[in-house]
């Protein structure tokens, strides 16, 4: 997908959070803020986005969103417990009202049997409520593999806003 059509995603999460008063926070790893930077790219976006986290390595998943060390070390970052920490890490450091957690191997390398290079687990989270992680596996390179989940993640976020 290309920028134009996920700027248009940003204005529609954007005047769905107006709507509902809502603000959204974002804890990114794969996406290294990608998805931040598509919601500031709307004007006036600070009325309905708190804050972006880039918790890139363990130790900043882990330090920034409080992302358990036992959950990291039993099921490894690219998973649906630690995306679901993520998630709620940042509705707890922020004065959100819904978050989106992306974590995932984007390659070209990194990638095993069991996890290949492609695949991202996100989790969407409301406050008061538990986190909802989706699986997704992306063909194609490094920078499609982003750009994809940046797509899903704002649609995400849509879907939750309402």
């Amino acid at each position: 997908m290309n920028e134009r059509a996920i700027t248009e995603l940003a204005r529609r999460l954007g005047a769905a959070c107006e709507r509902r008063g809502v603000t959204v926070a974002t804890a990114e790893s794969c996406t290294g803020g990608g998805v931040a930077q598509a919601i500031t790219r709307i004007s006036g976006s600070s009325a309905w986005f708190d804050r972006g986290f880039v918790t890139y390595s363990n130790a900043a998943k882990e330090e920034m969103l409080g992302v358990s060390h036992a959950a990291l070390e039993a099921h490894g970052a690219v998973s649906p417990e630690v995306a679901g920490e993520m998630a709620l890490g940042a509705l707890a450091r922020s004065a959100a009202d819904a978050s989106v957690a992306i974590t995932g191997i984007a390659g070209p390398g990194g990638g095993s049997a069991e996890k290949p290079v492609g695949l991202v687990w996100f989790a969407w989270a409301h406050r008061g409520g538990a986190a909802q992680c989706r699986r997704f596996v992306f063909a194609g390179g490094r920078d499609a593999i982003r750009s994809r989940s940046v797509v899903v993640a704002l649609q995400g976020l849509i879907d939750l806003v309402g």
